[in-house]
């Protein structure tokens, strides 16, 4: 757990005292995504890892394009040197490609490609099963909220609203995965 103790130290830097919302809502992700490591073996560390670093972006000191998961995963490859596949994850994360095509920032988020199908799905899953104070949630409710707070003008709300069946279909997936791994264990 060494990857992820430093990536909650960073996230803790930079969330909890200036975003208490963000940063409950990291930890929130951060606990689904350690409900996950049976089904994702060697990689649940990284997946952790980028749980709670997912929403760094939204910090100050991240802030570059404006969109917060291009952001967040500059900042970890550039400021902090992090391991590559922990910064595409946090730039893949939920509805990035869809907000990157909005925004005209493609070839910013392919600077982080190619994307890992599976933690993309996994890192979804976290994000959207925790709602912006940290409560556990479910998905399609917490996609509703995102659409109602942003409001059809806005960015987010175009990109949530196209994306909406993938997001769906990535959390069906993960939860798949998630009980095929409980069914052998059992």
């Amino acid at each position: 757990m060494q990857l992820a103790k430093w990536a909650y130290d960073l996230a803790e830097s930079l969330l909890a005292d200036g975003l208490p919302r963000r940063w409950a809502h990291s930890q929130r992700v951060y606990s689904q995504a350690l409900t996950l490591a049976p089904a994702l073996g060697e990689d649940a560390e990284l997946l952790a890892a980028a749980a709670i670093a997912h929403d760094i972006g939204y910090a100050q000191a991240a802030v570059d394009t404006g969109q917060h998961m291009i952001d967040g995963a500059r900042y970890l490859c550039d400021v902090v040197g992090a391991d590559p596949r922990l910064c595409s994850i946090v730039a893949f994360h939920t509805s990035s490609s869809w907000e990157a095509s909005e925004l005209g920032l493609d070839d910013a988020l392919s600077e982080f490609g190619p994307a890992e199908p599976e933690l993309v799905d996994a890192i979804t899953y976290c994000d959207l099963t925790s709602d912006p104070v940290g409560d556990l949630v479910d998905p399609a409710e917490r996609l509703s909220e995102v659409l109602e707070r942003y409001g059809p003008e806005h960015v987010v709300f175009r990109a949530v609203s196209a994306a909406r069946p993938e997001l769906m279909a990535r959390v069906a997936r993960v939860r798949q995965r998630a009980e095929a791994v409980m069914v052998k264990l059992s």
